[in-house]
């Protein structure tokens, strides 16, 4: 036992000997909890469970971090179907003991395995509806739900109390006792399961409820009426029985003329509704089955058409775009021209735009234009050159100098590109892709600025760090 103050172990003083708290009542409080769980625990094995619902609440209410007496509160309630309340008392016992719990296990048991789970979230809404339907005085759908509810959960208590309790309020006491002898052998300390079996029994054998076994005289005209079914039996108190052969004879005759009846009237009635009740179920199942084969081959055909549809408008516009992609250069090149007309000065815009007309780097052909695309593009380079180079050179030489190679290499190709006397971008482009790794793109490079720029110090430098390349491999 831990000290409540200091977290030190208690010995059998009424003292902590950590910190000298007085834990005598603290003592008295666990020892009385732990006592509540084993008779919570004697009353489970015996099937108590409500009993041991009551002695393990009482025992959580003394000491909340009693995660074994909360753990097997929460087995006691999935053992009666109320799966929701068992998962909130293992959360519980989970957040105050995360490791080394048991609990653990029982919420995976649970969450791991979706069918169980989607069977409890059911379970738990048929019998809300079927509460619905007894509100709304909807006795026979509330029966229909609840059968399905036990079909899904058959430990569930409340599930068969409730369905009994429908069954007493028709007067069908055989099915009502038979629901709730299913609530004894799951709960047999169950006051309402009890309570309600001694009203089923009292109005099947009235004499058998009542207390010794004397029976009051009756007068002459008084009767005994008890429940079998839906059929009302009744006895008059004091009629004579007959005995003898007389007896025999009357019961015979009796059960000759009932075998007849059934025989020759009552048998072939029915099994003539029962013919004419299937007939109409298959005529309305047929009916359903064909509206719904109808819909079926009508959607399936509006999906071909527009399938149809969709292959045709792909091809058409296939053709308008071509798949060298011209039209999206020529659109690219529009919206670079409108945002330059729009502000002169926005460079950045400008770029994004001419940046989409530029050719994929993946091997294929070069995008054929028309004469008058190529014209507007020649004279709108003439006005935006400059700046795009100083643009792209500052981008590059910004992400060459942060070490960003990666991200310097192309900015510096397109400044080298949109002005090809700017032998600073072209130097750094070949540094960028020695520093990379890639010697034969930084040799290519290299050979360029000796050859464009001969005779300047970018050239000598180049010059340099060619022979450095060619004298590592």
């Amino acid at each position: 036992m831990i000290c409540y103050n200091c977290g030190c172990r208690l010995s059998e003083q009424d003292f902590c000997t950590g910190c000298g708290a007085d834990v005598s009542l603290y003592k008295k409080v666990i020892y009385l909890s732990n006592r509540l769980y084993n008779d919570g625990l004697d009353k489970a094995s015996v099937r108590d469970l409500s009993g041991a619902i009551a002695s393990l609440k009482e025992s959580i209410k003394l000491n909340k971090n009693n995660i074994d007496a909360r753990n097997l509160l929460g087995l006691v309630y999935f053992e009666m179907g109320e799966a929701v309340s068992a998962l909130g008392e293992w959360v519980i016992s989970q957040n105050l003991r995360p490791k080394k719990n048991i609990a653990n296990d029982y919420i995976d048991m649970i969450q791991n395995n979706q069918a169980r789970l989607d069977g409890i979230n059911q379970t738990i809404k048929k019998y809300n509806q079927a509460l619905a339907y007894c509100w709304q005085d909807s006795q026979d759908l509330a029966v229909i739900q609840l059968k399905k509810v036990l079909s899904n959960n058959p430990k569930y208590v409340r599930a068969h109390q409730l369905l009994a309790l429908l069954y007493m309020n028709t007067e069908e006491w055989e099915k009502a006792r038979r629901e709730l002898e299913k609530c004894e052998q799951i709960d047999t300390g169950n006051t309402t399961t009890q309570r309600y079996l001694k009203e089923v029994t009292h109005m099947l054998v009235p004499e058998e409820s009542q207390k010794g076994s004397t029976r009051k005289k009756a007068s002459s005209d008084e009767i005994i009426r008890y429940q079998s079914g839906n059929e009302t039996i009744i006895q008059p108190v004091n009629a004579a029985e007959k005995k003898g052969v007389s007896s025999l004879l009357n019961l015979g005759i009796g059960l000759v003329i009932g075998i007849g009846i059934a025989c020759f009237l009552i048998l072939p009635a029915r099994i003539q509704k029962a013919k004419a009740d299937i007939n109409n179920d298959l005529r309305a199942v047929s009916e359903q089955s064909d509206a719904k084969t109808a819909t079926i081959d009508e959607q399936e055909q509006k999906i071909r058409s527009l399938t149809d549809e969709n292959t045709q408008l792909t091809s058409q516009l296939a053709a308008l775009e071509g798949t060298d992609g011209a039209l999206q250069a020529t659109d690219g090149l529009m919206m670079a021209v409108n945002a330059y007309l729009t502000d002169p000065e926005d460079i950045e815009t400008i770029a994004g735009y001419m940046e989409a007309m530029e050719p994929d780097e993946n091997g294929e052909e070069e995008v054929k234009h028309s004469n008058s695309y190529e014209t507007l593009r020649k004279q709108f380079l003439t006005l935006v050159s400059e700046k795009l180079a100083a643009y792209y050179y500052g981008l590059g030489n910004d992400s060459y100098r942060n070490g960003d190679y990666g991200a310097a290499i192309p900015n510096l190709k397109r400044a080298f590109t949109y002005d090809n006397t700017n032998a600073d971008a072209l130097f750094y482009l070949g540094n960028c892709y020695r520093e990379n790794g890639d010697d034969d793109k930084a040799k290519e490079i290299y050979a360029q600025v000796m050859d464009d720029f001969a005779g300047t110090d970018r050239a000598s430098k180049a010059e340099t760090y060619l022979a450095e390349i060619n004298n590592q491999n």
